[in-house]
């Protein structure tokens, strides 16, 4: 009788978490699962995550080792003349809010989604990698359907989609984008994978994938064969913080998701929110509250100063929280496209892992189906302007996976994509566990809101709009509500351990996320 491993995954779509349940089903740990589903997710996720795109990995393992895997991208060594850059805005239309994105070759950042996969697998785990990746290539190559939220990202990111003949060859083969309940392909990337588990992590950065790369964007891009060559994952230890007498481990900088999340907790920890009732006029009024000071704080005290090597210390330090504390206070009595991972086993691994492609740069490296991402056009992840970016350097990042422990062992394991909303997606799907004691499904799928920028978005809830009359914002505060929940507001893909020591999931229905798990023996 073969002994399946006890464990349960949340994530972005069916075919993700599968791709993972069935390393459990084979005996595989979390990591094995984990490093499955997210090469299952370039496939069923592909408008969210790429090979050639990046990410992070925040591991705990059974032997209560914390480590958080960088490998997103990476600023190129050198850069070049603007006037010789192929880049160019576009716009996505959620709906309620239009974004801004710049695509073309001069967006593209050196890529570390295969080397981090492969990495991650040597050091963590436990199947062989051609067992691994066995399900994300029967996916590309088999296909699966085109899903209701498939067909939504690739009708918003279409005018991405459709720009290069290589991308048309992907999501549009028969002239237009591919239909709900319709059989999507990746079958070069299928073939592209195949390749890599054979000739290992040489046959990307190495070989003629990497050859044709350089080739290709020697016009119109910025990155070289030495950029290939010279990237590393990088083994970060976790910023921790405590709140309310739980350990919380999320993603230090340089990105920045995690260092605001522990700010906007920090903020929260100083009100007692046992009087106050989930989703109430009081309610709403903290969150917009939070959200405005910490944007403040990272104007004021964060942005300037990332690179530097105290920043932890210095941004969390009570001198510099205390003033946004008093003015929490003063208030008090008077408020992407990138995709998740999360896992836990039953031998006290945890994995949460975050990738993205941002929207994708549209450029295909031809014959591999294998979109490049378009970091340096993500407004986002270049807050002091296009081209400013210092060279050599990893990409700031708001994707911020965390994991909570109590008593030093995984109690829940998130994270979300979402572009600058991730951090206020997972601080509420924390506070809401936590503060307000709701079931797991309750607080991934309640409805969520964001301020940024003097606008307070707000996902639809009973009695909200004639709440928000009574808020006391700032006066140049608008408001967008929302008609119903949407992927703008993130996708908290989540899984903890119960109170009675068994695992439970639950994926964001933004983003029709689903989790499954593995008991027993078969």
């Amino acid at each position: 009788m073969r002994k399946k491993t006890r464990g349960v995954i949340a994530a972005g779509h069916q075919k993700t978490a599968e791709a993972g349940q069935i390393m459990f089903e084979l005996g595989g740990n979390a990591f094995d699962a984990a490093i499955a589903a997210i090469l299952a997710s370039f496939v069923v996720e592909s408008t969210l995550t790429s090979a050639g795109g990046g990410g992070f990995l925040l591991a705990h393992t059974e032997e209560q080792e914390n480590i958080l895997f960088d490998f997103f991208c990476q600023t190129p060594r050198q850069k070049k003349p603007v006037q010789e850059i192929d880049f160019y805005g576009i716009k996505v239309n959620f709906g309620v809010a239009i974004q801004d994105f710049h695509i073309g070759k001069g967006s593209i950042a050196v890529p570390g989604n295969v080397v981090g996969v492969f990495e991650i697998h040597q050091q963590l785990g436990k199947l062989p990698f051609d067992v691994v990746a066995e399900p994300a290539i029967d996916y590309a190559k088999n296909g699966f359907i085109i899903q209701k939220f498939n067909q939504y990202c690739q009708e918003l990111l279409s005018p991405i989609l459709l720009e290069t003949s290589e991308s048309r060859k992907i999501y549009a083969p028969e002239g237009k984008l591919a239909q709900l309940g319709q059989t999507f392909y990746l079958r070069d990337f299928a073939e592209t994978l195949g390749e890599l588990v054979q000739q290992g992590l040489s046959g990307f950065y190495q070989g003629e994938i990497g050859r044709q790369l350089v080739r290709d964007l020697s016009k119109g891009g910025y990155l070289t064969k030495e950029d290939l060559l010279s990237y590393r994952v990088i083994r970060r230890k976790p910023l921790k913080i405590s709140y309310r007498n739980y350990e919380l481990l999320t993603n230090p900088p340089p990105s920045s998701g995690g260092v605001l999340i522990a700010f906007a907790l920090k903020l929260l920890e100083s009100c007692d929110l046992k009087k106050i009732e989930f989703g109430s006029e009081k309610h709403l009024q903290i969150l917009a509250e939070i959200m405005r000071l910490t944007n403040e704080a990272r104007q004021e005290k964060y942005d300037s100063y990332l690179y530097q090597d105290d920043i932890i210390e210095s941004f969390l330090a009570s001198e510099c929280l205390e003033p946004y504390q008093k003015k929490f206070q003063k208030t008090l009595n008077k408020w992407g496209s990138t995709t998740h991972i999360s896992v836990m086993d039953e031998l006290g691994n945890a994995a949460s892992v975050t990738t993205s492609n941002g929207e994708g740069s549209s450029y295909v490296i031809p014959g591999t189906g294998i979109m490049l991402n378009n970091m340096l056009g993500e407004a986002d992840l270049n807050p002091f302007g296009f081209h400013q970016w210092q060279e050599n350097q990893r990409i700031s990042s708001m994707m911020s996976p965390t994991i909570v422990l109590q008593e030093g062992k995984p109690k829940i394991v998130l994270g979300s994509g979402g572009s600058n909303r991730i951090r206020t997606a997972i601080f509420q799907v924390i506070s809401n566990l936590i503060d307000f004691h709701l079931p797991m499904e309750a607080a991934v799928n309640n409805s969520r809101v964001h301020w940024e920028n003097y606008i307070y978005n707000l996902e639809p809830a009973p009695g909200r709009a004639a709440m928000i009359k009574h808020l006391k914002l700032p006066e140049e505060t608008s408001f967008v509500l929302w008609e119903q929940k949407n992927m703008f507001f993130g996708g908290v893909h989540t899984v903890g351990q119960r109170k009675d020591g068994t695992l439970e999931g639950s994926g964001d229905s933004r983003r029709e996320g689903v989790a499954l798990g593995a008991t027993g023996e078969s």
